[in-house]
């Protein structure tokens, strides 16, 4: 039957034309001859598709799940696919553009990969441009195809690193995204979906394709997805299923089981683009279902963990709340807190872990919440060391064990918060002392059954004693706290010295590991507690085979094994939960090196003190040496610099040297080219015009000095007219200041009417003077120019030799400049010797007035002075009228006889215009004191 059926499909018209004549005469068009071979090839397929394919309805499932034991399907598959032709063609089919030849091949196909995948991957990947011809099913503008390619896709990139390359750079991720985008991301339908599954087989486990994704910035394409309104309620089943597929997408792009490079780059895309914003927005929206915001919190701890910049921003989400709390207090909150999910749980335990993923800023925030120096008195706000604190001494077994883990991992590799830890002090009850934290951790694990708990017993204990080997691994101090405690060791050994059933196994294991820490980092500070003496308590009541025997209990658990396989918790159920990740870490780390610490004698560890003080001392020097390595690296980095410069700024010099070089031998070369060129025309003819020439601009140079001297006499005139008048008003000034003398007052206003007409001069001859100053600069210019000339005439009389005309003619102009040179001479010498008389002139000017101002100074003191003598004479006279007045009153009383008043009134009126007169001259000299 299937020999038949391939007989219809190796061509488009089959060749035993007969049995056709049964289905339409003759002379039929062309056309519906092709339209019925199309349609027995579409049915062909979907026969094929049947016999093929094993998808039955849901109740003939049921009645024949039990009967049916061997797969028909496959094993049609494996003879359909025997010959590679058979796939071949079926490629070219689905090519073909008609509906209802394409979508049964498609259907075809897909089913073939779902029988027998990677055969069948492996024929179509060996085939020309298959790959490529599939591909094209994703561009087809009919939904049916586009959306069974898509399902055609995931079944051919299973599992096939090859095909997933060639379909990732046949620009699957442009088409898919585009799909996603047009069906409306979250919010769309079983397309989506599909979308996403395929785009997750693309770059699962596939480091090129991953890189391929992250630098053809899809990346910044995923934002939009996660973008939620705040009404949350509702969501639709596929909507939820959309959303967790597109969160399992940023998961796989940073796993942590990818190259850490890749990781680290995704990471820091996610941030650039702000995918990490809107993961934390859907973490803090309320509403969200419980597996989104599971899965949301897992996504979250992937971005963030081992990349600070993004630690960082989460450190500083607040949830909104109010008061606003940080996130990371919110979600812990949820882990301590029993009546969460134990998934979601899970999901906070891993997003801790993640944050403080080698972020020791993280560590010491989370550290310091536990300090004195930082607990909030008030207790107003929950800070997240209190939360720790709470859930690992409360009665719920699985809180204890979370808030153990997460304690130990804001303590992994950090030596400095293992010895601030130590100062952490408890309050267990009122009125008893406060307790180490330390020593509340050795209480509990000693106490294990008579506290009554939720859970496990056990999960308890192997949380403690996980924290309690990550805490004093690596920390002598914190061995020395612990083993300075009495209790501890007996215990310990009596926990380990016991037969106990399955479930104590583990607790024997971690005991011993704990003891066997206490032993290989103990610094023999305590007497009773050094290695050799823990070691020979050790064989006395333990034996060290049998301390060995239960140290490797912890490797051989079963949960072991899971724990150690990935950093993610994900555990079936709460009694599973022992291991941690990094723990298991641990005791591969430290489990053969306690081993070999047992066996050892006292010499051997001595001898090893000694190599490990050594080691130290190396360390030491080493890190020294490092240090004076990186100065000078960087003093390197800094001569480098200066040597770029200087070399640079030589490159630079250079460069100016060779082109100014180059410069001076281009003026050379010009300079020789025209000394030949001076030579030839001194031995030819043709030099009479050139010389000619030359007269002639020196005649026209000529007439142009003579001009510009004309115009020089002429201001020298007019600037001796100014200084005769100057000098007139100068006589003029002189001689008011000799009649000055016939009285103060005339002689006062002349000598300030002298001084105003003074200033003007001033002002005046310092204009004369810069004026005299620019005409002897052009003088000097007309002199140099004069030098020019005659040089040009000593320089040009030897060409103008030859020719009687020429000769004649040289010698009328040369005879006619030295004329002119003379003259000019002549009238500069004159020039020269007015310039200095008018700075005589001006010298005597500037005298005249000093000797004014002098002369006005005395007046204006003589005058302040004579007022002052006025007033002085003026009291007297006030205090003479009153004692005559007095006195004649003394007479009249005597009787002795007075002058009459008229006598006196006529006396004093005389008296009176004298001072009359005075006065008004004290008024005058007041009033020109005053103005001036």
């Amino acid at each position: 039957m299937t020999g038949g059926m391939l007989s219809v499909l190796s061509s488009p018209y089959p060749r035993n034309t007969g049995w056709r004549s049964a289905y339409k005469p003759w002379n039929t068009s062309s056309t519906f001859s092709r339209q019925t071979d199309s349609e027995i090839i579409g049915y062909a397929l979907d026969t094929l598709y049947n016999v093929i394919s094993n998808d039955l309805e849901e109740e003939e499932q049921e009645e024949n799940s039990a009967k049916q034991v061997d797969d028909l399907g496959s094993q049609f598959t494996e003879i359909f696919i025997k010959q590679q032709e058979n796939v071949t063609l079926l490629l070219t089919l689905v090519e073909e553009f008609d509906f209802h030849v394409r979508w049964p091949g498609v259907k075809l196909l897909t089913s073939l990969l779902k029988q027998q995948g990677p055969q069948v991957q492996q024929i179509i990947l060996v085939s020309p441009m298959g790959v490529s011809r599939l591909m094209d099913l994703l561009a087809d503008s009919r939904e049916v195809i586009r959306n069974d390619g898509v399902l055609l896709l995931q079944q051919l990139t299973k599992s096939n690193a090859a095909i997933q390359k060639i379909v990732a750079f046949e620009n699957a991720f442009e088409r898919l995204l585009d799909i996603i985008t047009e069906e409306g991301n979250s919010d769309g339908g079983i397309v989506v979906e599909d979308c996403l599954l395929l785009l997750q087989n693309l770059l699962k486990n596939n480091n090129s394709n991953q890189n391929f994704f992250k630098e053809g910035s899809y990346i910044q394409r995923m934002k939009p997805w996660f973008e939620v309104g705040d009404d949350n309620c509702g969501w639709s089943a596929q909507k939820v299923t959309n959303l967790h597929l597109m969160l399992q997408l940023v998961r796989v792009l940073v796993s942590p089981t990818n190259p850490p490079g890749a990781t680290s780059s995704c990471q820091k895309a996610m941030f650039h683009c702000g995918l990490l914003q809107q993961l934390c927005t859907i973490l803090m929206a309320t509403g969200v279902p419980a597996d989104i915001l599971t899965e949301t919190i897992n996504t979250v701890s992937e971005v963030i963990r081992g990349c600070q910049t993004n630690q960082d921003y989460f450190a500083s989400v607040n949830a909104p709340s109010n008061p606003p709390r940080p996130a990371i207090v919110v979600l812990l909150m949820s882990m301590v807190n029993e009546r969460q999910p134990f998934v979601l749980r899970c999901a906070v335990l891993y997003c801790f872990q993640c944050f403080l993923y080698k972020n020791q800023k993280g560590q010491g925030e989370i550290v310091s919440t536990l300090l004195p120096s930082t607990i909030d008195a008030t207790g107003s706000s929950v800070s997240a060391g209190q939360l720790l604190c709470g859930g690992l001494f409360s009665t719920d077994s699985l809180s204890n064990w979370c808030a153990a883990v997460a304690l130990a991992h804001a303590l992994q590799e950090n030596a400095t918060l293992k010895e601030q830890l130590l100062r952490v002090q408890l309050a267990t009850s009122i009125g008893n002392p406060p307790v180490s934290l330390l020593q509340q951790c050795t209480n509990i694990l000693s106490q294990g059954d008579k506290i009554d708990r939720r859970g496990s017993k056990v999960q308890t204990r192997v949380g403690l004693l996980m924290l309690l080997c990550t805490w004093l691994s690596n920390c002598s101090i914190a061995v020395t706290h612990f083993l300075h405690n009495p209790a501890n060791v007996p215990f310990l050994t009596g926990q380990i010295a016991e037969n106990l059933g399955e479930e104590e196994q583990l607790v024997q294991g971690l005991c011993a590991l704990l003891l066997g820490i206490s032993i290989y980092y103990n610094d023999n500070s305590l007497e009773n507690y050094r290695k050799e003496k823990l070691k020979q308590l050790i064989e006395k009541r333990i034996g060290r085979e049998n301390f060995i025997e239960k140290l490797g209990f912890i490797s051989k658990h079963e949960l072991y094994s899971r724990a150690a396989q990935k950093p993610q918790p994900s555990f079936s159920s709460p009694d599973h939960m022992m291991f941690d990740h990094e723990f298991t870490k641990l005791v591969k780390e430290l489990e053969g090196v306690i081993s070999k610490a047992i066996y050892k004698s006292s010499e051997e560890d001595k001898k090893e003190e000694e190599v490990k003080k050594t080691l130290e001392q190396h360390d030491n020097i080493v890190t020294h040496y490092k240090k004076v390595i990186r100065e000078q690296d960087q003093e390197l980095e800094e001569l480098k610099q200066r040597i770029n410069t200087l070399t640079s700024q030589n490159e630079q010099l250079q460069a100016t040297v060779t082109q100014q070089v180059s410069q001076i031998q281009q003026h050379k070369d010009q300079y020789n080219l025209l000394k030949v060129q001076l030579g030839k025309d001194t031995q030819h003819h043709n030099s009479h015009g050139d010389a000619f020439q030359m007269n002639g601009i020196q005649t026209e140079e000529v007439s142009k000095l003579k001009e510009e001297l004309e115009d020089w006499k002429n201001k020298h005139e007019l600037l001796q007219g100014q200084l005769k008048e100057k000098d007139s008003v100068i006589e003029k000034l002189s001689s008011s200041q000799l009649e000055m003398g016939t009285t103060e007052q005339a002689s006062q206003m002349n000598k300030l009417g002298g001084l105003e007409h003074n200033n003007e001069l001033q002002k005046e001859l310092e204009m004369l003077r810069s004026q005299i100053q620019l005409q002897s600069a052009e003088i000097s210019k007309l002199q140099m120019e004069n030098q020019k000339l005659q040089v040009m005439n000593a320089t040009a009389g030897p060409t103008l030799g030859d020719g009687g005309a020429t000769a004649a003619r040289s010698s009328e102009l040369e005879g006619r400049l030295e004329q002119e040179v003379k003259e000019l001479k002549t009238e500069v010498k004159a020039l020269s010797e007015e310039k200095e008389s008018l700075k005589q002139q001006l010298d005597s000017s500037s005298s005249t007035v000093a000797i004014l101002q002098d002369e006005k100074c005395k007046l204006q003191r003589e005058v302040a002075e004579s007022k002052k003598e006025q007033d002085d004479l003026l009291v007297l006279l006030a205090d003479q009228d009153q004692k005559i007045s007095a006195l004649k009153m003394k007479l009249k009383d005597l009787g002795v006889p007075v002058e009459d008043e008229d006598d006196t009134e006529s006396g004093d009126q005389g008296d009176e215009d004298e001072d009359g007169d005075e006065e008004e001259q004290d008024e005058n000299a007041v009033v020109c004191y005053h103005e001036n």
